[in-house]
């Protein structure tokens, strides 16, 4: 006896001469497998389908289908082609051992057969089988591992590059929660953009979740303007301006060197390019590089959008908050400081149409102290 007490192999012996099929089926049994013996190929997928078997031994020569057809019906089905398929068969030609391999045999036994050969190449394929699950299991297993211990690593990245740019927002006692709320914007605009298709297949759930993280960093360059700058309450001159305009080379220049670190990082590499370009505008009258149109990267002209209305909702140094209504109107077209020809027309077509969202996520997370 093999030993198998519970849960024996289900070995699946298929053979169109019943003397044979009986005499392989008992002698199987006697070891202690669970046999099922079929008489045609036919019945052996059905077999199979109904509930797959450990292993089959497989005779080539029968009506109908031949074992070769079998076989590679087997191994066309993803549920059932891991199935070891060994076959037994009195054709004894090298030709058709070949045949039997290139169909997806594992194994090949000439009748007449020496029975106690039959077990053993059984038990050799069954091992082989069960150290086969084994490794497979381990290696998910390690790949849950790997996964879990890269996105440790990625979130405590990114951990440490928020703290980076909540350091350059803490400087202002008036900005509040300014980078989560222009994370949350971002996020919005680009579900919005994706679900109107107006990009292609620029916008995906990658982008967006890339976007979500690389807009945080928008103004981490502002940690290198001076407080006589960056907290001015009132207007500032055109040498203090052009003090101000440098944080966006600042931010980029520092996460670029970040970058040649960690090369791979996807939402890094956006954050750089926001970081340099957010304040571009569509006519081409931003800074640093005065890009229009298209030459600005997408991620930045939704951080651009965004930013915008955060600070004209948000309380600044050189203004009050504005309500959602006056907001609305600014960036639309409908007041006095309206610059529409700064936006992407479609990132503003967008805006438009989910406006009442972004006015929810500002007033979820807004400074109590603001006024509407």
């Amino acid at each position: 006896m093999s030993g198998y007490s519970e849960n024996p192999p289900d070995i699946l012996v298929v053979d169109d001469t019943p003397a044979n099929l009986r005499l392989l089926a008992g002698m199987l049994k006697d070891k202690g497998y669970r046999v099922r013996p079929v008489l045609d190929g036919r019945s052996a997928l059905d077999a199979a389908r109904r509930a797959a078997p450990t292993l089959i031994l497989l005779d080539i020569n029968m009506p109908e289908l031949s074992g070769y057809e079998v076989c590679a019906a087997l191994k066309a089905d993803p549920l059932l082609r891991a199935i070891p398929v060994i076959f037994i068969s009195a054709n004894s030609d090298i030709s058709d051992k070949v045949r039997a391999f290139a169909a997806g045999g594992v194994d090949y036994v000439t009748k007449p057969f020496h029975f106690e050969e039959v077990h053993a190449r059984v038990e050799a394929h069954l091992r082989i089988q069960r150290l086969q699950l084994a490794l497979d299991e381990h290696n998910s297993r390690l790949q849950e591992q790997v996964a879990a211990q890269v996105k440790e690593i990625s979130d405590a990245q990114i951990a440490a590059i928020l703290a980076l740019a909540k350091l350059g927002e803490c400087r202002d006692e008036d900005t509040g929660r300014h980078v989560v709320r222009v994370q949350r914007f971002c996020r919005a605009l680009a579900q919005r953009l994706d679900a109107d298709g107006v990009f292609g297949d620029l916008i995906d759930t990658a982008f967006i979740a890339d976007l979500y993280h690389g807009s945080a960093l928008h103004d981490v360059g502002k940690v290198a303007i001076p407080d006589s700058v960056l907290l001015k309450p009132g207007k500032l001159t055109a040498a203090e301006l052009e003090v101000m305009k440098r944080h966006t080379v600042i931010g980029a220049e520092a996460l670029a060197a970040v970058l040649d670190v960690y090369p791979t990082n996807t939402f890094l590499r956006m954050g750089a390019e926001i970081a340099r370009h957010h304040h571009e505008r569509w006519d081409g009258s931003g800074y640093p590089a005065g890009l229009a149109g298209e030459e600005i990267p997408l991620s930045a002209r939704i951080v651009s959008l965004a930013d915008q209305y955060d600070a004209l909702r948000n309380r600044r140094p050189y203004k009050p908050p504005f309500s959602a209504a006056r907001t609305f109107a600014i960036i639309t077209g409908g007041d006095e400081r309206s610059r529409p020809e700064h936006l992407d027309p479609r990132i503003l077509t967008a805006f438009t149409a989910i406006a009442p969202e972004l006015d929810a996520i500002f007033d979820n997370g807004a400074d109590p102290t603001d006024g509407a």
